[in-house]
């Protein structure tokens, strides 16, 4: 009860703040004005990202998210969107969507708090078309031992606090294994602590698309 009371009430408010800080924004810019076509975007959460869609690029944009809490905030950023804008509560592991139906996947801050990557990539990969692109920016495991280390020792406290993100998880591979290219990803350490600030970015097409 008591931790079903905090995911509902804490948990969307530290998301919404902890998303909408300056260096996540910077990450934010550098891969939101690519993104074209009809657009998918995982874990939409409070619709952060909405502002950022360039609509002489952008068709549409179906946003997706487990947390009706988080969607209700996320509703008067996509009626004010200068795209069309759909909002669905999904997770993304089980996709009521058409295969090859979109021309690109976003999601920012989101491979962290899926409870089966694995299987929410093998979504993404079906519903996008051939040459389609996955746009994201996720925080991830370090290369570096020290901090690591502390990601592996903090990562079950932190999971049950921060409703099920996880700080260790290795994006690259995921990727990978779902059959996306990671040459074009960028990777760097932004300004904080070094356990939580290893960062991803950038596009990871379809490979061989």
């Amino acid at each position: 009860m008591i931790g079903e009371l905090w995911n509902r009430t804490v948990v969307p408010w530290a998301v919404e703040l902890c998303c909408a800080g300056s260096s996540v924004e910077r990450q934010r810019a550098k891969i939101m004005p690519r993104v074209e076509g009809r657009v998918l975007e995982i874990g939409i959460g409070s619709g952060l990202n909405l502002a950022h869609y360039d609509a002489a690029r952008v068709s549409s944009v179906v946003g997706l998210d487990p947390s009706p809490e988080l969607l209700a905030k996320a509703r008067p950023r996509a009626e004010a969107a200068a795209v069309p804008v759909t909002l669905l509560q999904s997770s993304a592991e089980r996709l009521a969507l058409d295969a090859a139906s979109f021309d690109a996947v976003v999601a920012t801050y989101t491979f962290c708090s899926i409870q089966e990557l694995d299987a929410a990539l093998a979504e993404v990969r079906r519903v996008l078309r051939p040459g389609g692109t996955l746009w994201l920016s996720e925080h991830g495991l370090a290369p570096d031992p020290g901090p690591r280390g502390w990601q592996r020792r903090l990562d079950p406290v932190w999971s049950r606090v921060g409703g099920g993100c996880h700080l260790d998880r290795d994006v690259r591979g995921y990727l990978e294994r779902a059959g996306f290219a990671t040459d074009a990803l960028e990777s760097m350490y932004l300004p904080g602590p070094r356990w939580l600030s290893w960062h991803t970015w950038g596009p990871a097409p379809l490979a061989g698309g």
